[in-house]
C-alpha cells in the first residue's frame, strides 16, 4: 500500500480551496484532486506535503492538522491517502506539473470529475 498525502488549501475566508487537474498522460488523467503526492521513506506527512507543493505549485505551505484519511483501491495501486489542512505561507500557486489549477467552492467541486479517493473527501467535507 502506498502512503500518500494531500492538502486542503483554503484561500481567502475559507470559501474556496485549491484543486488541481492531473495531466492527461498520467493515471486518472484530467481528473481533479487535492494537491499532494507520495510520502518518501523517513518523511512525515507534513514534510512530504511541503515538498510536493514546492515541486508541483512553487509554494511553501503552512501545514495544519490532519482532517481525514481513506484507503482506496485503484486498478493499478492501493493508496492510504491522508488529507491535511494547509494554507499558502509563501508564493502564488502555479501549475508546474498539473494540467490546470483552480480555486473552487465545495459546491462548485460537484461539477468537476475528481479522482475517487478525493471524491470521498469532498463528500465528507460537504457534510461538515
Amino acid at each position: 500500500m502506498m502512503e500518500v498525502v494531500a492538502a486542503l488549501i483554503w484561500g481567502g475566508e475559507k470559501e474556496k480551496f485549491l484543486a488541481c487537474q492531473r495531466p492527461p498522460h498520467k493515471a486518472r488523467g484530467l481528473t481533479w484532486e487535492f494537491v499532494g503526492g507520495k510520502v518518501e521513506p523517513g518523511e512525515t506527512l507534513a514534510e512530504a506535503l511541503v515538498r510536493e507543493c514546492r515541486e508541483e505549485l512553487a509554494v511553501t505551505l503552512a501545514v495544519g492538522k490532519p482532517l481525514m484519511d481513506v484507503v482506496h483501491e485503484y486498478p493499478d495501486v492501493t493508496v492510504h491517502l491522508t488529507l491535511l489542512e494547509a494554507t499558502v505561507a509563501e508564493g502564488e500557486p502555479r501549475a508546474l506539473e498539473h494540467h490546470d489549477i483552480r480555486w473552487m467552492t465545495l459546491k462548485e467541486a460537484a461539477d468537476y470529475p475528481f479522482s475517487p479517493a478525493d471524491q470521498s473527501f469532498l463528500e465528507r467535507l460537504r457534510c461538515v
